[in-house]
């Protein structure tokens, strides 16, 4: 049974190996998405460490020169007018004398707050100001010999017990999101090729005709397409180990660090993910009636793990999801590099969830495939 197995596995492997643009297509992503990814951390780190000069339009920026200038120290200025955001700042024909008088003086900020483009810049300008209207309320305070720590009856101490590893792992939870998903994206082409993609140039008929039982070239056709979707995950894990060391993470006080033991965990959770969604991959495909058809369900058939993969990676799932497949498995990789305690028993129950429900899959696909409906598409 084994020996025939492996004959057949090979035979499905030389069968994809035969077709090169099917094969990269489905590694593509495996290669692509960490590049993406820390090609993004890049740009976004620049935005948060050196922020580019705002430009906006200050309207009678001569009656508050002291505001001006101190917007101009912030990196906020009119500058050249082709140059300038959709901002505009009002100065108040009696903005001097009400600051003369220590009273509230008035300035109008005009944007658009629906622009998405000009939230970023928007909040920023707030928070000038805001900051110059408390520099400027702690002077009136202490010209009146009043200390302005009056002005602060509780002072807050935060004591942050987050590492850099545990900082880190904030963002390496959405790394993780990327390679969970490389699973179900390395193998998915061959999963169509070897069910849908057979049938429909007749070869899954001769298949079932040799002296080979159905159980076992379904469970061929399964182990050939998790070799891929793990394949998939390796090149996942060894292109972001090399790529994230050169991120500046230092710039943000934390480290993201893919070390051997992160490498080997993810592995051995990524097996049964791995299993669950060739046997899901290659399900879905038999029953659809044509190779294209086989990818229309596909796609939205994997809309289900992305949702539970995003739900574990931005905290958003309810503790019963803790116990199923993909969000079970990612809540406990976020455990481990955030440096708390591995949660076993969750991890443990939703990999055997997952064992079962690739069995339960595998066991509906040899029942299907006696189905001359299933065979022959019709």
């Amino acid at each position: 049974m084994i020996s025939s197995i492996i004959t057949m596995v090979r035979k499905e492997l030389t069968d994809a190996a035969r077709d090169k643009r099917s094969v990269m297509a489905g590694l593509y992503y495996a290669i692509g998405a960490p590049l993406m990814m820390c090609g993004m951390f890049m740009i976004l780190i620049g935005q948060i460490t050196s922020p580019e000069a705002l430009n906006i339009t200050i309207t009678h920026g001569e009656r508050a020169p002291d505001l001006v200038k101190y917007l101009a120290s912030n990196e906020i200025s009119q500058g050249d007018e082709a140059d300038r955001k959709e901002i505009e700042l009002i100065i108040s024909p009696d903005y001097a004398a009400n600051m003369a008088k220590s009273q509230a003086a008035e300035i109008v900020l005009i944007a658009d707050n629906s622009n998405e483009k000009l939230q970023a810049s928007i909040r920023r300008l707030e928070k000038a100001l805001q900051e110059y209207s408390a520099e400027m309320g702690s002077l009136r305070l202490i010209a009146r010999g009043i200390d302005p720590k009056v002005m602060q009856p509780i002072k807050v101490k935060v004591e942050d017990q987050a590492t850099s590893d545990s900082k880190g792992g904030m963002i390496l939870g959405v790394a993780i999101f990327m390679m969970v998903y490389a699973v179900f994206i390395s193998g998915m082409n061959l999963a169509i090729d070897t069910s849908a993609g057979e049938r429909e140039r007749n070869s899954l008929a001769l298949l079932l005709s040799h002296p080979v039982s159905t159980r076992n070239i379904v469970l061929a056709k399964v182990a050939a397409v998790t070799i891929f979707a793990m394949l998939g995950l390796i090149l996942t894990l060894v292109i972001s180990k090399v790529a994230y060391g050169f991120v500046p993470w230092q710039e943000l006080g934390f480290s993201v660090n893919i070390n051997v033991d992160f490498i080997l965990l993810m592995l051995a959770i990524g097996l049964p993910i791995a299993l669950m969604a060739a046997a899901l991959q290659l399900f879905v495909s038999f029953m659809a009636k044509s190779f294209k058809e086989a990818q229309s369900y596909l796609t939205i058939v994997l809309i289900v793990p992305m949702m539970l993969s995003m739900a574990a990676s931005y905290n958003i799932a309810p503790d019963t999801l803790q116990w199923l497949p993909v969000s079970g498995q990612m809540q406990a990789l976020i455990a481990f590099i955030k440096g708390k305690e591995l949660p076993m028993m969750q991890l443990a129950l939703s990999s055997a969830i997952t064992f079962i429900i690739a069995l339960a899959l595998a066991l509906g696909m040899e029942r299907s495939l006696k189905s001359e409906k299933i065979v022959f598409g019709l």
